[in-house]
């Protein structure tokens, strides 16, 4: 198995100030914004889980077909059945936030016990794991994708399982290397040696203290990865089938009208793409940087 071996780092002049005192200023920024899209997404699927919408997002209207932004009672226009914009963009929000949790938590979950076993077990444990790992990546994650799809029909959870599992690999690297730089300062031989359970070493002292920072990391990285392929997958009739809104097959229909001149209905929605996916990858990155002390003012 692949090993990554942090080198300690040197204690800085702002070791001792508050985390947001010893950021630098385009960190700051870069959380922030990662925040406000996080709170933005929640925010709207508990919307369109309680139907609290400006409008009905299955209505037609005819008399209002690609309306243009701020029409009266549609602030973001309508799509090519006159279907409000903003309603649908909020319930398109649906189609990844909960399989993305999905992912996420396959792939958090099962890269900690591979990489624990890996790293903290090692022996056999580490062969397997290294054969299982080699396995998954000799695999082309489209091609896992795609055959999911033929054998259970396009939906996103199946897809979205797919997804973790091929994640696992890359975070069960992380842990293990984690920790193999913590038997380098004795840590885990220490706590054995004052008597703590092999649990408590692992749970508490490897995970929690020493590897919290690094899987909510990739946990923003994997919610990005999850948006991608979700609305990837539905541009491409393959996830998400009409009338059900999602972004991607929101974009696909819209971009019928481009030669028309209607550029906003495929545009409203792949703005949201493109913001959303840039501030759950700028909050990883603005994670990382503070963190792991990996920039400095």
């Amino acid at each position: 198995m692949r090993r990554y071996v942090q080198a300690p780092g040197p204690i800085g002049e702002y070791s001792g100030l508050p985390l947001w005192q010893r950021a630098a200023p385009l960190d700051l920024v870069y959380v922030g914004y990662g925040l406000l899209v996080v709170a933005v997404v929640a925010a709207s699927y508990l919307l369109g889980t309680f139907g609290w919408l400006p409008d009905d997002p299955q209505r037609v209207n005819v008399a209002l077909i690609n309306a243009a932004p701020f029409t009266s009672g549609h602030v973001l226009g309508t799509d090519f059945l006159g279907r409000d914009l903003q309603a649908r963009l909020i319930l398109g929000i649906q189609a990844y936030f909960l399989p993305g949790l999905l992912a996420i938590t396959i792939s958090v979950v099962g890269g900690c016990v591979l990489g624990i076993l890996a790293g903290y077990r090692g022996g056999w444990f580490d062969t397997i794991i290294t054969y299982f790992d080699n396995l998954i990546d000799s695999f082309p994650r489209l091609v896992l994708i795609l055959l999911v799809i033929a054998a259970f029909r396009p939906d996103m959870y199946y897809i979205m399982v797919v997804v973790g599992i091929t994640s696992m690999p890359a975070i069960a690297s992380l842990i293990a290397g984690k920790i193999a730089f913590l038997r380098q300062k004795n840590f885990i031989e220490a706590a054995h040696a004052l008597g703590l359970p092999a649990r408590t070493v692992i749970l508490k002292h490897i995970l929690w203290f020493n590897c919290r920072a690094l899987l909510v990391i990739q946990a923003t990285l994997g919610m990005a990865e999850a948006i991608l392929i979700e609305t990837s997958l539905s541009y491409l009739g393959f996830g998400v089938q009409e009338p059900t809104p999602s972004w991607g097959n929101m974009v696909q229909a819209g971009a019928n009208y481009f030669l028309q001149g209607r550029f906003w209905p495929s545009t409203a929605p792949a703005l949201a793409i493109l913001a959303t996916i840039l501030g759950f990858q700028l909050l990883g990155d603005g994670l990382n940087n503070l963190l792991e002390g990996k920039r400095r003012k």
